[in-house]
């Protein structure tokens, strides 16, 4: 698995997963919502730690910048 995720796009999705979190946590969002919230932000800590996005790869995408 070839990382294709940049610092700040790991970062962002950390900081989503914690909204995601605290929205289920404090109750604001609750039922199948929250639960499907809490999938998604668990998905993108995945994703985070591995630096590796499976949606990306059938575009070509990559946030990571190249080496030199």
């Amino acid at each position: 698995m070839k990382q294709n995720m940049g610092i700040i796009d790991r970062i962002v999705r950390l900081v989503v997963a914690a909204a995601a979190g605290v929205l289920y946590f404090t109750g604001t969002v609750t039922g199948v919502w929250g639960i499907v919230l809490l999938v998604v932000g668990g998905i993108f800590i995945v994703t985070s730690i591995l630096g590796f996005c499976p949606l990306y790869l059938p575009f070509g995408i990559s946030t990571k910048k190249a080496a030199k």
